[in-house]
């Protein structure tokens, strides 16, 4: 970005004493900010070519910050062009402590309810539209909604051919077997893994980069497992606040992060279609 200087003093009225890079995705930088009078914000803004999602991501952010006890970074401005928000320090990873103290919080956040999936308006999943048309079925919002919607934008961008597609359509045929309905739908955080969690000291300080819409809280749970970042000590106590119902680490696990697992391949490359490949085989399609 031209003049990051002069764009954060129209924004906050003065103008920063230091900016240092703190992170650079596929699609975005972060940078550390530094204020004259010791506060200490995050910036971010696209990478050039990268889409703008920092107005949606202000609105996600907004929104659970009004609305939930999640703990986010406090927004501070948002423009088409960049997003200013508090930066929050970590001191630590995901220990046995912080993985506990994540559970509640999450648990916390799917007791949060609306009378059906989706959401009030569209969200995002990385750089990815999320669309969240209101639904009643939790079946028919992630079959068309999530996994054919990510599998369908996937091939149109030519990172799965024309037969992969094929086949996660006929899996997704199959889902009505394979998957329910929640007693509610509950309010997903959409992105877990461990680097939209900020820990510090055996605590969480921060949950990050929000996906935010009304589904099955499996979804979240799923999530969670795919890169390794919560594992028994997380999912015990989450079990004590709302109980996991039989069969998800056995079955539905695998078919929840198919959605994911898509997306990665949108954003990465083929490395991922291995594990979408085994999913799709072990339910014969």
């Amino acid at each position: 970005m031209k003049n990051l200087d002069a764009v954060i003093e129209e924004l906050m009225g003065t103008p920063p004493s230091r900016i240092r890079p703190e992170f650079t995705s596929d699609w975005a930088h972060v940078v550390r900010v530094e204020m004259p009078d010791g506060s200490v914000l995050a910036a971010k803004y696209p990478k050039a070519g990268a889409p703008s999602t920092t107005k949606l991501e202000a609105r996600m952010l907004e929104y659970l910050g009004s609305k939930t006890e999640l703990p986010v970074p406090e927004l501070m401005a948002a423009t088409p062009e960049i997003l200013l928000m508090s930066f929050i320090e970590g001191r630590g990873g995901l220990d046995e402590a912080a993985q506990k103290d994540a559970a509640v919080h999450i648990a916390k956040l799917h007791e949060l309810s609306s009378e059906s999936f989706g959401f009030p308006f569209d969200t995002l999943y990385g750089p990815a539209d999320q669309p969240n048309p209101r639904t009643t079925s939790w079946v028919e919002f992630f079959r068309d909604q999530r996994l054919l919607q990510m599998a369908r934008v996937t091939a149109a961008a030519g990172r799965i051919s024309g037969r992969m597609l094929g086949r996660i359509e006929a899996f997704a045929g199959k889902l009505d077997d394979l998957i329910s309905e929640p007693v509610a739908p509950s309010l997903l955080h959409g992105d877990l893994w461990q680097g939209n969690v900020i820990v510090n000291e055996g605590r969480v300080a921060a949950f990050l980069d929000p996906a935010i819409y009304f589904g099955h809280a499996e979804m979240d749970l799923a999530f969670s497992t795919l890169f390794g970042t919560m594992t028994e000590p997380f999912f015990e106590v989450y079990n004590s606040y709302r109980t996991i119902e039989p069969d998800f680490f056995e079955v539905r696990k695998e078919i929840y992060n198919l959605w994911p697992l898509l997306g990665h391949v949108l954003f990465f490359g083929e490395s991922y279609l291995g594990q979408v490949e085994a999913v799709l085989r072990r339910h014969g399609v």
